[in-house]
């Protein structure tokens, strides 16, 4: 099942888990919403680094959402939402996403603060409060801000 474009293994690990890792390093506690998950990312390794903490991971695409099912499925603390995030009702600390255009996810009313990994060229982001470089370079970066009460 072909869930990404990575196939390196050099490029996977630090695209994938790398990145992951580093948002997961840069959040605060408390639930998160992973929007268009696809294979997990950065979702469940966030959820490993803090099996206290609630993470669903919401994909619309159903082969995806299979996997997601599976791959989780010695996870408790993660839940797989297959639908589209427009619907998701509920109320999340953090947002996350990685392969989403960072328009759509700051169109949601699901969460009170966001973490997007980005190409450099994107992180011109309405309600981010730090754009940090990630420290292995590719002009990639981690916005972190708070969704705007305007925003929708």
């Amino acid at each position: 099942m072909n869930l990404t474009t990575v196939t390196k293994p050099e490029e996977a690990a630090v695209r994938h888990y790398c990145e992951s890792l580093f948002l997961a390093a840069h959040i605060g506690e408390g639930s998160v919403a992973d929007i268009g998950s696809g294979p997990g990312f950065p979702g469940i390794p966030v959820a490993l680094v803090d099996r206290s903490r609630r993470v669903d991971l919401v994909e619309a695409h159903q082969r995806k959402a299979v996997f997601l099912r599976e791959a989780a499925r010695d996870l408790p603390n993660v839940e797989v939402l297959s639908t589209r995030a427009e619907v998701v009702r509920g109320s999340y600390d953090w947002v996350v996403s990685r392969a989403v255009d960072p328009r759509e996810v700051l169109r949601l009313r699901i969460g009170s603060r966001f973490a997007l990994l980005l190409g450099s060229e994107d992180a011109d982001v309405a309600g981010a409060d730090r754009t940090i470089p990630l420290p292995w370079g590719a002009r990639r970066v981690l916005v972190l801000g708070a969704f705007s009460r305007s925003s929708g």
